[in-house]
């Protein structure tokens, strides 16, 4: 149920969508050692953001999956500013990271909950 939710206001070319988040789908499952058929990616566009004062690329992430190791979360905020450099070209001084491990109870899929 790993679910990563991209908002940023950098511009991406409409061709590029799809190739990004399958891209960033496969190594969020790589990450976090989950089966890829589990993994939502949600690219949000908007354009209108302010970091520190600077509407420059900047994005804002939520990653949330059950189980997430706490003692990870460094790890995974590099790999995951690095995708973003790489897939967007978005500095990691510009990107925040919200990580949650919800309760099992708590997240529903298939009509039922894990």
């Amino acid at each position: 149920m790993p679910t990563l939710i991209v908002k940023t206001n950098a511009s991406i070319a409409p061709d590029t969508v799809e190739p990004m988040i399958k891209r960033v789908s496969a190594r969020v499952a790589e990450l976090l050692g989950k089966p890829e058929r589990y993994v939502m990616v949600i690219l949000e566009p908007t354009p209108t953001m302010c970091f520190g004062g600077d509407t420059s690329p900047l994005a804002f992430l939520e990653l949330k999956s059950l189980g997430l190791p706490e003692d990870r979360t460094p790890e995974l905020s590099a790999a995951l500013c690095s995708l973003l450099q790489d897939t967007l070209g978005i500095a990691p001084d510009r990107v925040y990271i919200e990580f949650a491990s919800p309760p099992r109870h708590l997240f529903g899929f298939d009509s039922r909950t894990f």
